[in-house]
């Protein structure tokens, strides 16, 4: 008995002090699912400022729909078939003020291992709680100030040139002190899942979803992507700061009783929806010490008080819940 204990032991010690692979296959993570990050980003300025015919072939042939996603969605400059669409790229980007923001994209982020690291370590643990999701590949961009997470057909796109910093002089040009907050390389983390996560789980598109539907439905991707990272709090996931969580906290009675007395929790109408989710310095309803984003910060407070009263629900099985009329009930949420 005690040599069959002294095999296993050793067998899964030689297990779990091998490579990282032999890890990952044990916890379901292929080496195929390791994430290696494209630098689309090189082959951006490789043809935009040396004009070179490699990075350009490179774009169309090896990374046709991530060259299809930037030209046709984000930048809107054709279609990839048009016979001139190559020229439109290059004189696009050959803007003075674009070419100085990828220059100091190129030197902000000379390395991305860390970047990397942390993305497979958040798949991985995501990928542990929902096996049957699929892992991306990963390309970071310029998208010209555009879409921060873009996110198709098992592609991630991190655009670098929105998480400069929120002293970045540029963006002092062109954003709110409260739109460049999120702008720092913290946020390309958590916004990579909660982009990922919200397409892949979407919500049903229909004209009868109620505040209480979205909030819910939010809180739910922001609860799981809180637990596979590792976040201290609610507000950690959102991006608010340590004063903005605690005034949440300190109102959370008023605000909880604001919805249920006004009647906005069932409500549809999307004017009043958007209030409640837009990343606006303050919420109208609550006064200016109030932050953006309250009814993504209450949803999500109200799935981890249901999950903290169903311990055995999964998360797997949480992001495959609908009911959100049932799931608060069965939260037992009463600040």
């Amino acid at each position: 008995m005690f040599w069959r204990k002294f095999v296993l032991l050793t067998f899964i010690c030689i297990c779990f002090t091998s490579c990282e692979i032999n890890l990952d296959r044990i916890l379901g993570f292929s080496e195929e699912e390791q994430i290696s990050i494209i630098r689309y980003d090189r082959l951006q300025n490789e043809y935009i400022l040396f004009d070179s015919f490699t990075a350009l072939q490179q774009m169309n042939t090896r990374y046709v729909r991530q060259t299809q996603i930037l030209m046709e969605e984000i930048l809107n400059l054709g279609q990839v078939s048009d016979p001139d669409i190559n020229e439109k790229l290059h004189a696009f980007y050959s803007d003075t003020t674009l070419l100085a923001l990828m220059k100091d994209v190129e030197n902000k982020f000379l390395d991305i291992k860390e970047l990397q690291e942390d993305l497979n370590k958040g798949f991985r643990q995501l990928k542990e709680e929902v096996p049957s999701i699929r892992i991306p590949e990963v390309y970071i961009q310029v998208s010209a100030l555009n879409e921060s997470i873009v996110v198709g057909d098992s592609l991630l796109g991190i655009s670098l040139d929105k998480y400069m910093g929120t002293e970045y002089p540029l963006y002092e040009r062109y954003y709110y002190p409260y739109q460049r907050k999120t702008m720092n390389p913290e946020r390309i983390l958590p916004d990579s899942f909660l982009f990922y996560l919200i397409a892949y789980y979407p919500l049903p598109d229909n004209s009868k979803r109620t505040l209480l539907d979205i909030i819910l439905h939010r809180g739910k991707i922001n609860y799981v992507v809180q637990q596979i990272l590792n976040y201290r709090s609610v507000g950690s996931v959102i991006g608010y700061s340590k004063e903005e969580e605690e005034w949440c906290k300190k109102n959370l009675e008023g605000i909880w009783s604001f919805v249920i007395n006004s009647g906005h929790l069932y409500d549809t109408d999307p004017m009043l929806l958007r209030t409640y989710l837009r990343p606006v310095p303050s919420t109208p309803f609550f006064g200016e010490k109030s932050p953006g984003l309250i009814g993504i910060w209450l949803g999500t407070t109200i799935i981890s008080s249901y999950m903290k009263n169903h311990k055995k629900v999964t998360l797997n099985e949480l992001l495959n819940m609908s009911n959100y009329s049932e799931i608060l009930v069965e939260s037992r949420f009463n600040p």
